[in-house]
């Protein structure tokens, strides 16, 4: 029992890593508009952020276009928070 609420609390604290790198990024983007590509912070969100954006890429269709797939990750990332906060209450 407790070894799996350390495993859902590591999950847990994963997924929101990834979420909260998901809003930086996004932010970020905002904020340095098309310099972003050039800002440090920005890359560094890039390498957080692709794994989540790439197992999307992955799941969906071809025809789901590029610039969405950071939204449709952070809501899938947000439903599985809530899923292993669910889970973890639970137990």
């Amino acid at each position: 029992m407790t070894g799996t609420l350390l495993l859902l609390s590591i999950l847990r604290a994963c997924v929101e890593l990834a979420g909260c790198a998901l809003l930086g990024q996004g932010v970020l983007a905002l904020l340095a508009g098309s310099k972003r590509a050039y800002n440090p912070i920005y890359r560094l969100f890039q390498i957080v952020t692709g794994p989540p954006i790439r197992l999307v890429r992955w799941l969906l269709p071809s025809f789901v276009r590029e610039r969405h797939l950071p939204w449709i990750s952070f809501l899938l990332l947000f439903c599985l928070w809530i899923a292993l906060a669910w889970l973890k209450r639970r137990l």
